[in-house]
């Protein structure tokens, strides 16, 4: 993995979130509808590389340049990933830790 892209925040209402977020300093970095037709909210603050994505549930997307090398190299060390989605933003594999949370492999 090359970094920490997206750190997705579970809210219940994703507008009064993206209302709170401005209030505290940040941007709205995307706004759209996302393949399953709900509000894709992307926020970040004013320089950082890393944002938050205002969703349903939680996880975390971590960008890397190689998403079928890293699913080889993590299924190679016991680690299940999930299949591929390939979507107009890019490539999409998710896994869970031990724990059960939720981490996202993106290729842009």
């Amino acid at each position: 993995m090359k970094s920490v892209e997206i750190i997705m925040v579970p809210v219940k209402d994703r507008q009064k979130a993206k209302e709170f977020y401005l209030s505290l300093g940040f941007e709205v970095v995307t706004e759209a509808s996302d393949a399953h037709g709900d509000a894709w909210i992307q926020m970040g603050l004013p320089g950082s590389s890393t944002t938050i994505s205002l969703s349903g549930f939680p996880g975390i997307i971590c960008e890397t340049n190689d998403i079928e090398g890293k699913i080889e190299e993590y299924t190679s060390k016991g680690i299940e990933v999930g299949k591929v989605d390939e979507t107009p933003w890019g490539k999409f594999a998710w896994l869970k830790d031990p724990d059960g949370n939720s981490l996202c492999l993106h290729q842009k």
